[in-house]
């Protein structure tokens, strides 16, 4: 511990091994507890520091936790952008030292100008304001990489609960408070203040009280009877997905599999199961929508689209519906690099990782309508669109079920599809809906309104999956008062904060 509080190398190392360990508490490990080990040692590493000293403690968290939790970024970069292993090594190093930056700089601003060391119950609370603020920060600057959030960890921990109540960065919120309390429980206890150490106990058990009373409750109830579903897992090859000559053989999969499936109310496929534009597939379309029709279903699919934006024709992928059902979905939240290139004049060309298919998307109009499916309102998120929480619960909030659909091929079998399932899972808890889950190569999945799995296709296996959803209304507190809960609290946290530093500078 006194390396880790102590400027220097030792310390910077083992700030790295800590944010390490944050990977190890999220799927597929689910070791819940390092989460709350490794925010109590970034709390720890920051106490005797200078804003200098802590900027660099800050980066080596930073980057310890994103080298070791977005090592799948690799696998795409050499295995399907055409990096060889030294470039694509090169590449993602220089990913993850940028990023690490989203670390550093909050452990200077605390050095600067929030820590306070003579008060460990306000300094433990404006460490949790802060922990959160980065989290937010991470998910919008730059369009956002909201991945590795530490409350993710306690999908299935005893801070559950407070997804409904707060979202997922309530339980960041409480798993930061909770380390920092551990940490300043000596000092609070020799202060020798009977009411601060009632009030400290009160903070470090009260989360955690909630958290389990609430893990249970159900925040909404059926709008209606079960919908039965049926998601189909092509497990399409990544090298195959764009490739023109199997272009007949992936519609004809699709087609054979939903013929021959059971009659249900809801049939899903991935995305861009449909790997054509929807106006060159409308024949066939219109063939799967009448044989929907036909069994009173709605058929869902992935495809991409071009319409008409700012007066020139875009690409946008997109998620339509036929049969018994009406509506299409624009993506809005996009893949950087996977379904855009930033400063593309600069990059296209450079190396086949910015020369992807189809990487020239656009982005969806944010007034968009939702999907209707058999007298329902569903949330549609494309991929990468699940992982924003305050994104995800302003559609959410509009629906009577949920769905998410993903072509993860792209990650083999690293963590990522992995780590992706389950922040698709925390989506489910936090708005208290039934989830689909329909993927390329897996995981596909039925997720319950307490974000539990209750069937599922295992990854790299082609088969279809049923089971059954139930629509849900009413809200929970998180879709109803969304973060500005949380967001006032903390900005009242920081205000204390800065007010009682510089009046403790002037004395």
């Amino acid at each position: 511990m006194h390396w880790m509080t102590r400027p220097g190398w030792p310390g910077n190392l083992l700030a790295m091994a800590a944010g390490a360990l944050t990977t190890l508490a999220l799927a597929p490990f689910d070791i819940w507890p390092l989460a709350l080990l490794a925010v109590g040692l970034f709390y720890a590493g920051l106490r005797e520091l200078s804003p200098r000293q802590a900027l660099g403690r800050g980066w080596c968290f930073g980057f310890g936790l994103f080298a070791a939790g977005t090592s799948w970024i690799y696998y795409s970069i050499h295995n399907f952008g055409g990096a060889s292993v030294l470039l694509a090594g090169l590449l993602m190093l220089a990913f993850t030292m940028a990023i690490a930056w989203f670390f550093a700089l909050p452990a200077w601003i605390w050095a600067r100008w929030l820590r306070r060391n003579e008060a460990p119950l306000a300094d433990a609370l404006a460490f949790a304001a802060l922990w959160v603020a980065q989290e937010a920060f991470r998910g919008w600057f730059l369009t956002g990489f909201p991945w590795l959030y530490s409350g993710y960890s306690q999908l299935d921990g005893p801070l559950a609960g407070l997804a409904p109540v707060g979202g997922m960065w309530l339980i960041s919120f409480a798993l930061a408070l909770t380390a920092a309390l551990i940490y300043n429980a000596a000092r609070l206890v020799r202060t020798g203040r009977a009411g601060f150490i009632a009030v400290g106990v009160l903070l470090l058990a009260g989360p955690w009280v909630a958290g389990m009373a609430l893990k249970e409750h159900a925040w909404t109830s059926p709008a209606g009877d079960p919908l039965s579903v049926a998601a189909i897992q092509g497990n399409i090859e990544q090298s195959m997905k764009w490739d023109p000559s199997q272009l007949n053989a992936q519609l004809a999969l699709y087609r054979d599999m939903s013929l021959s499936s059971k009659r249900v109310d809801l049939l899903i496929w991935p995305e861009t199961a449909v790997p054509v534009l929807k106006e060159s597939a409308e024949g066939y379309l219109n063939m799967m929508g009448s044989f929907a029709a036909e069994r009173k279903s709605a058929l869902i699919t992935g495809v991409p689209i071009r319409q008409e934006l700012h007066h020139q024709k875009r690409y946008f992928n997109g998620i339509t519906v036929v049969g018994e059902g009406d509506g299409t979905y624009l993506k809005q939240k996009l893949v950087p690099f996977g379904e855009y290139v930033p400063l593309q004049e600069v990059l296209r060309g450079l190396i086949a990782f910015f020369d992807l298919p189809m990487s020239d998307f656009a982005r969806g109009p944010a007034d968009q309508a939702l999907l209707q499916a058999k007298g329902y309102q569903i949330a549609p998120f494309i991929c990468y669109e699940v992982v924003y929480p305050e994104f995800a619960a302003s559609l959410a909030a509009r629906s009577d079920l949920l769905l998410t659909i993903s072509n993860d091929t792209w990650f083999g079998t690293s963590i990522g599809p992995l780590q992706h399932l389950q922040m698709a899972q925390m989506r489910a808890l936090e708005a208290g809906r039934w989830m689909i889950r329909a993927t390329n190569n897996g995981v596909t999945g039925l997720i319950n309104p307490f974000g539990q799995i209750t069937a599922q296709i295992p990854q790299f296996e082609q088969g279809i999956l049923y089971g059954e959803v139930v629509p849900m209304h009413n809200l929970t507190p998180y879709l109803e008062w969304r973060s500005w809960p949380l967001i006032i609290s903390c900005m009242l946290l920081f205000g204390w904060a800065l007010v009682a530093n510089r009046m403790a500078k002037t004395v």
